[in-house]
């Protein structure tokens, strides 16, 4: 008995020397941050497409593998489906990041600022507070991407093959998540053949995981073979379209500091020459290999720049431990905290960029004062006075006020057979998530998955269509009524969207037709 409280005790003292209780804090201290901000505007567009999704449950789905639709069905059969509930789920993973971050530093061979340099770095970065205040496939990305890096670590740092299997796991986990981890698993082999880790390949292990995290992801990757390849389609689609906006060099580059803040810079630039130049970090050269590859890759293939944002952690906290071994110095009792202040208040500054702390107007009048201009990743977004991100929180409920009108214009009889068409996801998810308190019925779309849920059984004999011309609809329909227009929402993307009642199909069946109306893109 003595010598379990002996243990106990050692292992109390343990977790303050290092620093991680402080790090438990600072991460708790994030969540509920999040927690209280989260349901300062509206449901984000790509939320209602999650909460769909959800509600479908499928090993896939045409814009997204299935682990985030997963995981909003349990969270929100839990805890409801309020905002704060809804967002749950990126609240608590952005604050294990800061965790997450402050342990591979650990492993890297940092004390206790190098821990707390690193979390601050997380906690101020503007991608990941974003991360954590919208339920997107981006929240989890970090933390799956950090995992594998974490595990690659420890398999070098203990000389045991066996934490690739657990490398495998997170990996396959991944993959059900968000495809690119697939681009950050090929740099770590790369990085490892390309140092003298290379013979790991020699280890079962090393394959095992491999095998792992294939098996994870094969129901994935059967469900996109049954439907041929949905989200391949869904690429070429935007990569032709041109909706993207392509970045140069220099804006690339400008960006990714943006994104993790630009204070931060120094420190995830430390961190990546430390892989290469500083013995102390040679065993783990192969992750600074692994982020050039991946930056090289994203940046030639047109990937938004926050594609690259999963990658960052692993180099703040190489960085951080760094800096804090060259401050041992004197000068270092007085340089570290005043550090940590700057970062802290910097990161303040920023932090509406991504939370929503000001109210719209606020907001707009604030980023006047910004030195720099916030991205845009795709063009239609530049008409929006908000950033995407905060317009695509409202204008949602206008939308479903406007359905209901037309749909209560409906006789009693005539509705069992009436289909609401909607032209995206966004559209559609708010009928299906806000519309219930209407006795709106779930509605048809289109685009991305709902397409493949079909017509519903509907004939197409009388249908609401949102957002559609009316030149188009007396194409298709002998009757085309406008009922009216969504009230002008100023901060929305999606703004004053026509609704109309459609009669008299010129194109036999909705089931015939529906062909049609794919949109994937």
């Amino acid at each position: 008995m003595t010598n379990s409280f002996s243990a106990h005790e050692g292992d109390r003292r343990s977790a303050f020397s290092t620093g991680m209780t402080a790090i438990w804090v600072i991460a708790l201290a994030k969540l509920l941050f999040h927690i209280y901000y989260n349901n300062h505007y509206g449901y984000f567009r790509d939320e209602f497409d999650y909460i769909a999704c959800g509600s479908h449950l499928a090993w896939g789905y045409v814009d997204q593998p299935p682990l985030t639709p997963f995981l909003i069905h349990i969270c929100r059969a839990v805890l409801g489906d309020s905002l704060r509930s809804i967002r749950f789920i990126p609240a608590l993973a952005s604050s294990l990041l800061v965790v997450q971050t402050a342990l591979i530093a650990r492993e890297l061979g940092g004390r206790r600022f190098a821990l707390l340099l690193s979390a601050v770095t997380v906690v101020i970065a503007p991608q990941y507070l974003s991360n954590g205040s919208l339920l997107t496939t981006n929240c989890l990305e970090p933390n799956l991407w950090m995992g594998c890096a974490y595990f690659a670590i420890l398999a070098i740092k203990r000389n045991n093959p066996r934490y690739w299997l657990w490398f495998g796991v997170v990996a396959g986990l991944g993959l059900e998540e968000k495809y690119t981890i697939a681009l950050f698993g090929f740099a770590i082999v790369v990085g490892l053949l390309l140092t003298e880790h290379r013979r790991f390949f020699l280890d079962k292990s090393i394959w095992l995981g491999g095998a792992a995290a294939f098996l994870i992801f094969l129901p994935n990757l059967l469900w996109n073979i049954h439907h041929h390849w949905p989200f391949l389609e869904l690429m070429r689609n935007i990569r032709a379209e041109g909706r993207d906006v392509v970045l140069g060099p220099g804006q690339y580059f400008f960006q990714q500091m943006i994104l993790v803040h630009p204070l931060t810079a120094p420190i995830w630039i430390a961190g990546l020459l430390a892989f290469f130049l500083s013995p102390r970090l040679k065993p783990y050269r192969f992750l600074g290999w692994a982020y050039i590859i991946c930056y090289v890759a994203l940046f030639a293939l047109h990937g938004k720049s926050y594609y690259l944002a999963p990658v960052y952690p692993m180099l703040l906290a190489a960085g951080a431990v760094v800096i804090d071994s060259a401050l041992d110095r004197p000068i270092g009792a007085w340089l570290k905290p005043a550090i940590v202040i700057i970062l802290l208040i910097s990161g303040a500054r920023l932090a509406p960029i991504t939370v929503p702390v000001f109210a719209p107007d606020h907001f707009i009048a604030y980023v006047k004062g910004l030195p720099f201009k916030l991205p845009v990743m795709e063009y239609q977004h530049r008409r929006a006075v908000l950033p995407q991100w905060y317009a695509d929180q409202f204008g949602w409920q206008e939308i479903v006020d406007e359905t209901a009108v037309a749909w209560n214009q409906l006789a009693p009889a005539e509705r069992s057979d009436c289909a609401i068409f909607a032209q995206d996801y966004g559209q559609a998810g708010a009928i299906d998530f806000l519309g219930r308190r209407y006795g709106l019925p779930p509605a048809l779309s289109g685009h991305q998955t709902y397409f493949l849920w079909g017509p519903h059984g509907y004939s197409g004999n009388c249908m609401v269509v949102l957002g559609d011309r009316r030149e188009r609809l007396e194409k298709l329909f002998d009757s085309v009524q406008y009922v009216g227009t969504s009230a002008d929402n100023p901060y929305a993307l999606e703004r004053e969207i026509a609704v109309y009642i459609c009669r008299g199909p010129k194109f036999g069946t909705l089931a015939q037709f529906w062909p049609e109306v794919k949109k994937w893109r």
